[in-house]
């Protein structure tokens, strides 16, 4: 995430914050420092959403900021368990999105009574019921999750006949068009280094439009991100990507009527009163991706799927965990381990060609 995205949302958490309870604020302020911006801005909307339920329910008469901190301390686990069934059940949350607000919750709780003190070095709070609270049991292992997402993602030569698809043949296939071939071609150049760069490096998508000129060394083939954590990393990306990187970056100050100034890498076509260019939002990247991906014939295709055929591919070309687990910035080496499920069919086609030659 760039420093105007980070301030902007910076900016979204202290509106946000105006809204919770004083022990909230305090809690996102002193969190600042070690997490990310946009995981606070996740945890502000699951405590509004909390508080809002503990006024819903008659826990407190008056505004969710005015909350008390021995309201929280009276909760019973039967209570915290009643709202978990209304995060499923009324807003339609599913256990991983129970599992995430069941998270913030105990990082809340957690720092009220183990951490904050009173000016007579007390607890803010001496009874934590959060602690009594399990998260969810997800009971899908990572090989289910690898086949259920195998029939989303791009495979073998698909690759490049998605890449070519969005830099030519979309052109051709909505040519009589003249709305959307006159968008098409404004837009080729960058809508196709996008998609070359997510499929050639596993970038997420905040990280794609978190880019700036700057931030890209074609020398080097890599690119400079600011990934989860605020943790500053240099990620490679192919030759493909580079290829169609320069393309776009060749016509990107006349086509988006740029000036010096405009540091941001993928940027909006000029619209408004003003006519001025943007950085693209998440959203907008989201929505380009699912034109041409329902209009290729794999709808399911998203950009966090294409982020997993990278990561599919690299796995089954170099069968590398640490590394690619270092190129998509997980925390976790378990995270990348679902991609070794992912290649199995490949490992058994493998061993079935070895007996074939063996055969002959």
């Amino acid at each position: 995430m760039n420093r105007d995205a980070q301030l902007r949302t910076y900016e979204k958490i202290e509106e946000k914050i105006r809204e919770l309870p004083w022990y909230v604020a305090e809690f996102i302020q002193k969190k600042m420092r070690t997490m990310s911006p946009a995981t606070l801005l996740n945890y502000c909307h699951d405590y509004l959403i909390f508080f809002d339920w503990l006024v819903a329910e008659g826990f407190w008469t008056g505004h969710r900021r005015d909350v008390p901190l021995d309201t929280l301390e009276k909760l019973t686990v039967p209570q915290i368990e009643d709202f978990l069934s209304y995060l499923q059940f009324r807003l339609d949350n599913t256990p991983l999105t129970v599992n995430r607000k069941i998270s913030a919750l105990k990082s809340l709780f957690h720092y009220l009574q183990n951490i904050a003190e009173t000016d007579d070095l007390e607890p803010y709070l001496t009874r934590n019921v959060m602690a009594k609270i399990e998260l969810n049991a997800v009971k899908e292992d990572q090989e289910t999750i690898a086949q259920k997402m195998a029939g989303k993602i791009l495979w073998h030569e698909e690759y490049e006949q998605f890449r070519r698809f969005v830099a030519h043949d979309y052109g051709v296939l909505v040519q009589d068009n003249k709305k959307l071939f006159n968008f098409y071609q404004r837009n080729r150049e960058r809508d196709t280094a996008i998609i070359s760069l997510i499929l050639g490096s596993g970038l997420r998508l905040s990280e794609v439009v978190g880019l700036d000129i700057d931030d890209l060394d074609l020398k080097k083939f890599s690119a400079r991100v600011i990934r989860k954590g605020n943790k500053e990393q240099y990620v490679f990306f192919s030759e493909q990507a580079l290829l169609d990187l320069k393309e776009y970056l060749a016509v990107r100050k006349q086509k988006y009527q740029l000036d010096d100034k405009t540091r941001a890498l993928f940027v909006s076509s000029p619209m408004g009163p003003k006519g001025a260019s943007r950085r693209m939002t998440p959203r907008a990247v989201e929505k380009m991706v699912e034109k041409y991906a329902k209009a290729f014939g794999k709808p399911a295709l998203s950009v966090h799927k294409l982020r997993h055929s990278f990561a599919t591919r690299y796995h089954a070309e170099n069968n590398d965990v640490p590394k690619l687990r270092r190129q998509l910035g997980h925390a976790s080496i378990q995270t990348t381990m679902i991609y070794t499920h992912l290649t199995n069919d490949e490992l058994k086609k493998a061993v079935d060609k070895m007996d074939q030659n063996k055969a002959l």
